[in-house]
């Protein structure tokens, strides 16, 4: 019952998607179920017993942003359990996270890029226009999978050059779009009313029949023509979210503005992008300065 309390919690009250709440339940589930073990209720458990969970995690072979994932939901349904009077204190706040290696973000060069966009086939029918406008969309303004997936037609506003984006918990932000990207959006939207293709709740990418696009579509459009210019094995819709961001860092443009553009909370996530344009900077050092 305290587990339905907190998702309802999450769902009303935070507002988070559905598939951020099915996380938190299959994260405080597997804690419950370690504790059962045990026969220990959540209530009863202290630091000790959270950190034999973690424990049994790490041996597990979970990696640690994962384990920090579960520690944090099982830190916020305490927090919770706290608020409504179900515990005296919160155990987690003695639990230490593991460190995390951090990872640079994975990107294409614009050259790269530029070089796809332009030189490659792409076709002039229905899913060559709507495959072009996806890998476009997604490296003019940088949107998450699920944003673009998300987007309406009435999301995109040709005259005003710019597309509305719903975000992470439901925050929408306002990002311009080029010419090259406007010019795709009034091909593709003739196209739609031409083949007749719609949908009742007007979403935006659409199936060769006519139906609401799907992970899987965008997924696959992306490794296919990202495998022109690239041999990486990670060829995802995210690596074009990092892409976007590392090309405005190294153009100049203020870290805040990117921040706001890729709708993060905080400017933290955003300044992992610096570290790629430091990279490229020493390299240049290296190569030109006579002293290198």
């Amino acid at each position: 019952m305290v587990l339905e309390g907190f998702l309802k919690y999450l769902q009303y009250e935070k507002r988070y998607s559905s598939h951020t709440i099915t996380a938190y339940k299959t994260d405080i589930s597997q804690y419950q179920e370690f504790l059962e073990k045990s026969e220990l209720q959540f209530q009863e458990a202290n630091h000790k017993d959270i950190r034999l969970w973690v424990v049994s995690l790490m041996d597990n072979h979970l990696d640690a942003k994962s384990v920090n994932r579960k520690i944090s939901s099982i830190r916020s349904f305490y927090k919770f359990s706290l608020k409504e009077g179900l515990i005296t204190e919160n155990p987690v706040l003695k639990v230490l996270s593991p460190k995390v290696s951090k990872k640079l973000p994975v990107f294409i060069s614009d050259d790269k890029i530029n070089y796809l966009l332009d030189e490659v086939d792409f076709t002039n029918d229905f899913s060559g226009i709507r495959d072009k406008l996806i890998i476009e969309l997604l490296f003019a303004t940088g949107i998450r999978l699920s944003e673009l997936l998300n987007l309406k037609c009435n999301d995109v506003f040709l005259a005003e050059k710019t597309i509305k984006v719903l975000g992470k918990r439901n925050k929408e932000r306002i990002i311009p779009l080029n010419n090259t990207v406007l010019h795709l959006f009034s091909d593709y939207l003739k196209l739609r009313e031409t083949q007749q293709l719609c949908v009742d709740d007007g979403v935006l990418f659409l199936t060769d029949k006519g139906e609401k696009a799907y992970p899987k579509l965008i997924y696959r459009v992306v490794q296919k023509y990202l495998s022109f210019i690239s041999t990486q094995s990670k060829k995802s819709p995210h690596i074009l979210r990092h892409s976007f961001a590392t090309s405005l860092l190294n153009k100049g443009a203020d870290i805040n503005a990117i921040k706001d553009l890729l709708g993060h909370a905080n400017l933290a996530a955003t300044q992992v992008y610096t570290h790629n344009s430091i990279e490229r900077l020493k390299s240049i050092y290296k190569q030109a300065h006579p002293k290198a």
